[in-house]
Parts: structure tokens; sequence; C-alpha cells
């Protein structure tokens, strides 16, 4: 597995990955050092992410390889069809997986997603609208939502 560290607006960034996709992009709460040379197989994600910070890039296009059991696979999947600017419910989430008593388990395997921002777990929020736990911590969920949300705040001034 290769290693790189990127700085972003959020934070700096973790990523891992080989030649059969990226396993895992998580921030970090420490400084760590930027890597100088992005490991080739990492330079996609490095670049899309990059992208997506800069408002050029609304979908990602990497082939992933996230390890989890076959249920959090499937919810990571159904994550991934949440469209750029949209949220979903976690009781929408439930219902979408076909068992709506599930919602815990849904709501467990998205806090355990190892794509950070790829696979978009910011965009499932409680059903009364509330942000409800984000493994970046609520702040950087704010803003990934805001970032994303067609309706930019514009300044009086």
């Amino acid at each position: 597995m290769e290693t790189c560290i990127i700085k972003s607006p959020l934070g700096f960034t973790k990523i891992v990955g080989d030649f059969n996709g990226i396993s895992s992009v998580t921030v970090l709460n420490s400084e760590e050092k930027i890597t100088d040379i992005i490991p080739v197989e990492l330079e996609d994600c490095a670049i899309q992410l990059k992208e997506y910070f800069e408002g050029e890039r609304k979908q990602f296009d990497l082939k992933l390889n996230p390890q989890g059991t076959d249920f959090q696979k499937k919810v990571w999947d159904k994550l991934l069809e949440i469209p750029y600017g949209k949220t979903m419910s976690y009781l929408e989430l439930s219902k979408q997986l076909g068992d709506v008593k599930a919602i815990r388990a849904v709501a467990n395997a998205n806090a355990k997603n190892p794509l950070w921002i790829i696979v978009p777990c910011h965009r499932v929020i409680g059903s009364n609208g509330t942000l409800t736990g984000y493994a970046g911590g609520l702040h950087r969920k704010q803003w990934l939502l805001e970032h994303e949300s067609p309706f930019k705040q514009q300044s009086l001034f």
C-alpha cells in the first residue's frame, strides 16, 4: 500500500491505496508533513480531491477498494448515488436499502466509511434536517454541505 499526505481546506488528508484502488481517504486532526512526491497510484485521487475543493469537480472517477463487510459495502455503494449538493436522511437510506429497521446498522456503516468525501457520507443527515454524527467532525460536515450547496451565501457589503 502507498500513502501520501495532502493539504485540504479542512486539514491534512491521508490517502492510502495501490493499483487495486483507493482504500482510504481520511482527514487528520493533526499537522503532518505533506508528501513531496505523490505515488503514481494515488495521483488521480489527489488531483480529483484538489478539483473538488476548488469547486471544479462534483463527481469522483476513481477505482475504489475499501475494506469492509458486505453490508458496509452495500451502504457505501448507496452513498455514491446521493448527488452532489443533495442530502438524504438515515431513514431514507435505510428504506432504499430495503429495511427501515436497519437504521442503526446503516448509521454505523456510514460512520465506518473509509473514503472521506469520495463516498459522500457527509450528505446523510437526520430526518429532521439536523447535522448528526460525522467522523471528521460536524464543523467539517457543515463546511462540505455548504461547499456543495447551490445556494451560496452572498455578502451584503
